[in-house]
């Protein structure tokens, strides 16, 4: 998703072949590893469930009865976990023809209200889902194919929502440290990066 800076006349003049970074240091977090590498988990579980399967069902005309179950469960978590990715690199949707017309002052703080509006949604839905897993562990509701309990699924549901409330939190603090200058200047460089 997010691509290198092209080097600078200031890379080539870093000693001893270092290179030196021309992006802003507040453009993204570091610690986007945590999504990337779940991501990365959660597609070859997915791709290993699906391809054993397909050759259980080609071999014995039966499916294994869990493997539904066990892909809608991960590709939830999938979706969770790119939302949170896709908030903290600021690629969430937004409309276009309000987002990118106006001043630098009125673009960034549209900006700023459209984290404000994420972290809020995923704030309330952790707290609400907080009662659903409770629910699911009181009253020992089974999963319907495997029969595993139920809050071993819904359990991630407040947990994923309280990451992207993080990372929208994260955007938040940013896009206001951030002058008007420099937002800017990284949607000037975002839609380069867009552009073939």
């Amino acid at each position: 998703m997010s691509s290198l800076p092209t080097p600078g006349p200031a890379d080539d003049a870093a000693p001893d072949g270092a290179r030196v970074s021309s992006a802003p240091a507040s453009s993204e977090p570091r610690s986007l590893r945590i999504e990337d590498w779940l991501t990365v988990i959660v597609m070859a579980l997915l791709a290993l469930i699906t391809f054993a399967n397909v050759l259980v069902r080609y071999f014995t005309n039966s499916s294994f009865a869990w493997t539904e179950e066990l892909s809608v469960f991960l590709m939830i978590v999938l979706a969770l976990v790119a939302g949170s990715a896709a908030v903290a690199r600021d690629r969430h949707i937004r409309i276009e023809f309000f987002c990118d017309s106006g001043s630098a002052a009125r673009r960034r703080r549209l900006a700023q209200l459209g984290a404000l509006l994420v972290a809020v949604l995923f704030a309330v839905i952790a707290v609400l889902s907080v009662r659903v897993v409770w629910d699911d562990y009181r009253f020992e509701e089974t999963s319907p194919g495997i029969g595993v309990p139920q809050w071993w699924y819904s359990v991630w549901l407040p947990i994923l929502s309280l990451l992207i409330t993080w990372r929208a939190i994260g955007l938040l603090i940013r896009r206001t440290r951030q002058p008007d200058v420099e937002f800017l200047g990284n949607d000037a460089d975002d839609d380069g990066e867009r552009q073939p």
